[in-house]
């Protein structure tokens, strides 16, 4: 049976293990081909339990935690999702930074998608004081020899939602491919929307 749990600020500690797993599973494929480890998301996912605001909105299958969806506003995340915004002018006391949206692929196309957005977007608009959403992507090369001849981009998905692409905002993130004997920087692209 599915079902759906909120955590917010410290209670997202509670789903550490779950939540750390299957980012590390979904992650695995294209575009992001993460190698990841329990350790390194231990300390990725502190930074949400750190942050009173901070919301986690999970599907469970019976038990089995199948898909999550994070945001948190962007003044309590880290200087390398700030940055850019930092370095624009922005207002980060205005802006709300939403993670990750994570599903096993055979919950995907059920519009959990479409409902990760509205708890995120519903989440920030709660305060009162964010005018803006926003979120990041991997920018992978159209060639990279593990791109799966059917894949296909969110762009359009995100564009239907509202988001538009900032390619003046970029971060740089690093972390171990898959197959690669050493951890590599890629270009992490925003996109943003008012609310």
């Amino acid at each position: 049976m599915i079902t759906y749990r909120t955590f917010r600020g410290s209670d997202i500690e509670s789903i550490f293990e779950n939540l750390a797993q299957l980012r590390i599973t979904v992650f695995r494929d294209y575009p992001y081909l993460y190698e990841g480890t329990l350790d390194y998301e231990r300390a990725y996912l502190q930074t949400y339990s750190n942050a009173e605001r901070a919301f986690v909105f999970t599907v469970f299958d019976d038990e089995k935690l199948v898909g999550a969806t994070t945001c948190i506003p962007l003044e309590d995340e880290t200087l390398e999702v700030k940055k850019p915004f930092l370095e624009a002018n922005l207002n980060i006391e205005r802006i709300f930074y939403f993670g990750e949206s994570i599903l096993l692929k055979e919950y995907r196309g059920l519009g959990l998608g479409n409902r990760f957005f509205e708890e995120r977007e519903n989440h920030a608009k709660r305060f009162g004081t964010f005018d803006v959403v926003c979120f990041c992507a991997v920018q992978r090369e159209n060639n990279h020899p593990l791109k799966p001849k059917d894949y296909r981009a969110l762009d359009d998905f995100w564009i239907k939602k509202g988001y538009k692409k900032q390619i003046n905002l970029e971060s740089s993130f690093e972390w171990l491919d898959i197959g690669e004997p050493k951890p590599t920087n890629k270009p992490m692209i925003y996109w943003m929307k008012n609310i």
